[in-house]
């Protein structure tokens, strides 16, 4: 019964100590999570000057497309109405995104049994932009709600973020570094 008991305490100990490495290890993963969230923020302040021509640079997640708009408003109004129409429909879709109390996803399950959120194609207001305008206005303003969703599905506002334009995603922070620093040593050669 000693031995029990004796054996007990020692995994009791033992568990003590594996509980406060586990605080340990999440104290330093959160510390080690801001400083990196700090450099993304600090790349993102500096890379806001970047050329439209770099391949890595900021993208704001969930800024609404205009050219379709344009495009689409080109092809079915006259020439003078078109640039105005334009405008009014950006500043209108614009809005639309910005309201958090329009949600415009269903949930779905997927073949592997995950459920996932994905845009109402049936939802009023996107049926009627299909209807007035072409798959290109539809996939911008889609395009858009879906960043606003993944980036700030609250909140609704616009976010930077470090881009990838080559391949269309989001960028790593080394890709972001090792940008900044090609940058950096270009300007110092000249």
């Amino acid at each position: 019964m000693d031995e029990i008991g004796k054996d007990l305490n020692e995994k009791e100990e033992e568990l003590a100590r594996m509980e406060e490495l586990n605080q340990t290890l999440i104290v330093k993963e959160r510390k080690t999570n801001d400083e990196l969230q700090e450099a993304r923020k600090e790349l993102i302040n500096g890379l806001r000057e970047a050329t439209a021509r770099a391949n890595i640079g900021i993208k704001i997640m969930g800024e609404l497309d205009t050219k379709p708009f344009f495009a689409a408003t080109k092809r079915k109004f006259s020439k003078e109405e078109a640039d105005e129409k334009a405008l009014e429909q950006c500043s209108q879709w614009e809005d639309y995104l910005r309201d958090p109390s329009w949600h415009p996803f269903k949930i779905i399950v997927d073949k592997a049994g995950n459920a996932k959120e994905v845009v109402d194609e049936e939802d009023e207001k996107l049926k009627n932009l299909k209807n007035e305008f072409d798959d290109e206005v539809y996939e911008a303003v889609t395009r858009a709600l879906k960043e606003m969703n993944e980036y700030n599905p609250s909140g609704r506002y616009l976010v930077p973020e470090i881009w990838n334009f080559k391949v269309g995603r989001k960028a790593t922070l080394k890709e972001g570094v090792i940008h900044l620093l090609t940058k950096w040593k270009r300007s110092r050669i000249r």
